[in-house]
């Protein structure tokens, strides 16, 4: 009887911690959005932007994990290769070359959001 129970327990604690990182997983995506430059409306914004010009981590990561899916369905691709066959690389050289056709949209705390083409943004990590 006690085992049911505990049983129990466990599956109750389980299903609360996957909602709980399933929330978590929500928020961070909502946090930073990807645009196509196409779709963004925007030819140069360098209007005052509040944020810094670095490209974070996150940002990098949500790039190219996206660029490399579009490049391994046959996207085209934006720079000569070199013999690189890993999507993953070829989109790390579009981004080391700023070739990637991708605009940031930056949430702020105030409900505004702040738009920066990947051709503004200063990348460090490379």
């Amino acid at each position: 009887m006690a085992e049911e129970e505990y049983d129990e327990f466990e599956e109750e604690e389980l299903d609360n911690e996957e909602e709980y990182i399933e929330d978590q997983a929500e928020h961070e995506a909502e946090a930073i959005e990807i645009l196509k430059a196409e779709e963004s409306g925007i030819e140069s914004i360098r209007e005052k932007r509040t944020t810094s010009p670095y490209m974070t981590k996150y940002e990098r990561a949500r790039i190219l994990g996206t660029r490399a899916l579009q490049i391994s369905m046959c996207a085209p691709i934006m720079v000569e290769l070199e013999n690189e066959f890993d999507p993953l690389e070829i989109a790390k050289k579009e981004l080391k070359e700023k070739k990637i056709p991708f605009v940031i949209k930056r949430k702020l705390p105030d409900g505004s959001v702040e738009l920066w083409p990947i051709n503004d943004l200063i990348i460090i990590d490379f």
